[in-house]
């Protein structure tokens, strides 16, 4: 397997997991300050997706952090196939989520007019913006892995 940047136990891959693991843990936070978000199906699914996402990407970043102070290569194929099919899965659930949180917001604010739950609406906001901007690293994350395995 070949080693380029963003694989397990690089510099890049390490920044990725940690991103993933902030901007996650952001959405979570800014969704769970709101009061009424249980009321809404896609909201729960939001943080039950970026929770996964956490606890994801935080044993990852740990598993990447190891590997970076011991010098370890973290290209074993199962590994690998491992970290493929749990990216894969987060990422679609992340993306699921995000988007059906993303329709809700929309509905507020642009199809009722405007939002009766005030500055909830604002953190309903950041945190499907969050969610989304976790995304984009797990993304990055399943595609080099996907590559990793089939430069296998």
């Amino acid at each position: 397997m070949r080693d380029f940047p963003g694989t397990p136990g690089t510099v890049l891959g390490l920044t990725l997991r940690i991103s993933q693991f902030v901007f996650a843990a952001g959405s979570i936070a800014s969704m769970a300050t709101t009061s009424s978000f249980f009321n809404f199906t896609a909201f729960c699914y939001l943080i039950a997706s970026m929770g996964l996402q956490v606890i994801w990407s935080f044993v990852l970043s740990l598993l990447d952090a190891y590997a970076l102070v011991n010098k370890k290569v973290l290209h074993n194929a199962v590994l690998v196939s491992l970290f493929v099919v749990g990216d894969w899965v987060t990422a679609t659930l992340s993306l699921a989520a995000a988007s059906s949180s993303a329709g809700i917001t929309v509905l507020y604010f642009n199809d009722l007019g405007h939002c009766h739950f005030g500055e909830e609406c604002q953190k309903y906001q950041i945190s499907v913006a969050l969610a989304f901007f976790s995304w984009l690293p797990i993304s990055i994350s399943s595609l080099i892995m996907l590559w990793l395995l089939a430069a296998g």
